[in-house]
């Protein structure tokens, strides 16, 4: 899952990409509106946790933004400002959920669990190729029933390649599914993560192939 954080206080803002980074989910952070209009623009997200009080503005103005490019991606606002007019604008421009401060962490992922399994955001919840089964809703891997454990990083590789399987997933992509922007990456740190996920299906006896496409990307595919 990647995720846009909009918020521009730096404790708040570190505090919940440490949270959420540990239930794996990817985090682009932007302390802006000009800084979150650009991302949305550039990249796609599955949703997005937003503040209102922003140094440029109010951070609701980036939801008629969002739809303006026909983006469907769900928004849950977080803010302080918890009187009702402010839930009723907020819901009315278009937020689909809203969180005051202070809140639990616990609380905001059961509502970010909760907005993805709306049927408009919804993908296929489990997938199966090979003895390799890949739940999407709760990002867990077993070989022939058998729970397979992995660090954070391949599982991000091996689920956007199980989202996109038998098609050529670009080495962009993977990237993007992997890092956030404020990450800094190494040349060659992604083949690495390829690497050792290919060694584990294959010492595993998972039945699925990662095949490299030189200067490219990778291909999940069942063996022959």
């Amino acid at each position: 899952m990647r995720l846009l954080l909009v918020e521009d206080e730096p404790q708040m803002a570190d505090a919940l990409t440490t949270a959420l980074s540990r239930y794996d989910i990817v985090i682009d952070h932007a302390a802006t509106l000009d800084l979150a209009e650009n991302a949305v623009a550039n990249r796609v997200h599955d949703i997005v946790v937003l503040d209102r009080q922003l140094p440029d503005g109010d951070g609701l103005a980036l939801i008629p933004y969002l739809r303006s490019l026909r983006s469907a991606i769900p928004v849950i606002v977080l803010t302080a400002r918890g009187a009702l007019a402010d839930r009723v604008s907020g819901l009315d421009i278009g937020a689909d959920d809203y969180l005051g401060k202070p809140f639990a962490v616990e609380e905001l992922l059961a509502r970010i669990r909760a907005l993805l399994r709306r049927p408009a955001t919804m993908a296929p919840v489990f997938s199966r190729l090979g003895k390799l089964e890949f739940s999407l809703d709760n990002r867990q891997a077993r070989i022939a029933g058998v729970p397979l454990d992995l660090p954070r990083r391949e599982l991000l590789v091996l689920e956007a390649l199980v989202r996109r399987q038998g098609r050529t997933v670009l080495r962009s992509a993977l990237e993007e599914a992997v890092y956030g922007f404020d990450d800094e990456i190494q040349s060659n740190a992604l083949d690495s993560h390829v690497s050792r996920l290919r060694r584990k299906l294959s010492d595993a006896d998972a039945g699925v192939e990662i095949h490299g496409i030189r200067g490219i990307g990778y291909l999940l595919r069942q063996a022959s």
